[in-house]
């Protein structure tokens, strides 16, 4: 199998990431809505790419914004309730409008695809104002010596642990998370390419974005803004 293919197992539908949608489904936002509003002015218009159930979107919602949800899952979008949803892969997408922010989280721009990572940027670009914002999600280089069989965490009604992980490549790490609530149980295998912050910031800067900052003390959430 490529070291690029994602794979899931378990119960329900689970989309061609190899997300298990009833999982993620009973999923609630963390600190995320806080990083957005440290930087979207109140009321402002969000592009949520790769928006899953909704997780991220239900919580931007209730804090007043205004989101249009993408995904290529319609299993995933069919739980999104008050935004606008869209069915579509990030790559090439063109909606006629810019937005005060977009989003890339889910750790996708650790994809290890260049081509692919470049046209998601490329898309985040193409879809922000001058004087907007793009946030997203990564992996920081040095985030990857934690990852280790076993690490895991739990709440209240679930838990997810890493049950197995590889070294397909060079900058690679492969991996198997298991899910757990109630008695329902879950796997979802994939690949990350590890990024210096030299690359991040080069291929920002070929989407015409430049780094603004990190929101969060773990450097875990990118502030890019559009290159002057």
């Amino acid at each position: 199998m490529s070291a690029q293919v994602n794979s899931g197992t378990g119960p329900g539908v689970i989309t061609p990431d190899g997300s298990p949608v009833e999982f993620y489904r009973r999923m609630r936002a963390g600190g995320e809505p806080g990083v957005v509003a440290a930087v979207v002015p109140a009321g402002g218009v969000i592009l949520d790419l790769g928006a899953g159930t909704g997780r991220l979107a239900h919580a931007l919602l209730e804090a007043g914004y205004k989101v249009v949800a993408v995904d290529e899952s319609a299993e995933m979008l069919a739980h999104i309730e008050g935004a606008e949803t869209i069915t579509a892969r990030i790559e090439g997408l063109r909606l006629d409008r810019l937005f005060d922010a977009v989003l890339l989280p889910s750790y996708l721009i650790n994809v290890p695809d260049d081509v692919v990572r470049r046209e998601f940027l490329a898309t985040c670009r193409r879809h922000v104002r001058e004087d907007g914002a793009v946030l997203v999600r990564w992996e920081p280089p040095e985030q990857y010596a934690r990852w280790r069989v076993g690490k895991g965490r739990a709440w209240e009604d679930g838990a997810v642990m890493m049950t197995a992980l590889e070294r397909p490549g060079p900058e690679l790490f492969r991996a198997t998370l298991r899910y757990e609530t109630g008695d329902l149980v879950w796997t979802q295998t994939f690949t990350q390419r590890r990024l210096t912050d030299e690359e991040l910031e080069f291929q920002l800067a070929e989407a015409g974005l430049m780094l603004s900052g990190f929101l969060t003390a773990d450097r875990g959430w990118i502030h890019a803004v559009p290159h002057p």
